[in-house]
């Protein structure tokens, strides 16, 4: 007896949703589509940066050295030559390395050390590092 009461509500609410025509309409607000836009580039551009807050790049090594004289003497020289570009000096035992710029992409470094090639013939390299950079306010450096 409880079987058949059973079975007869679950028949009735069985067949009762075979029937049913209902649908359910999303309204979505569109500003959520821009507020999910501005978070994706974020997202992308956090992607880019180092922990300490530089964005990944590229520098180009001009040289290294043991001698600390040397490498101040050719950042002074690199400073003359490309008053435009920064010049970094860094410390890592037992050598100083001497680099140059601030690039976001490969091609940007390689047209540079093109110039700095014919300068110094030898010895000079790409390297990934850390690079300064500011955005612009409508620059988009993600697509570019």
């Amino acid at each position: 007896m409880l079987q058949r009461i059973i079975i007869m509500i679950w028949a009735a609410v069985g067949s009762s949703s075979l029937y049913a025509a209902d649908t359910v309409v999303v309204k979505k607000d569109p500003r959520l589509d821009v507020l999910s836009v501005k978070q994706m580039q974020a997202n992308q551009r956090s992607a880019m940066m180092t922990p300490n807050g530089l964005y990944r790049g590229y520098r180009i090594q001009v040289v290294s050295t043991p001698r600390r004289d040397d490498a101040f003497r050719k950042r002074s020289e690199l400073l003359s030559r490309f008053p435009d570009q920064k010049v970094y000096v860094i410390f890592q035992s037992p050598n100083f390395k001497v680099r140059i710029g601030n690039f976001l992409k490969k091609e940007e470094a390689e047209k540079f050390k093109a110039q700095l090639n014919k300068i110094y013939p030898q010895g000079v390299y790409i390297v990934e590092d850390g690079v300064e950079y500011t955005l612009k306010e409508d620059e988009d450096i993600i697509n570019q």
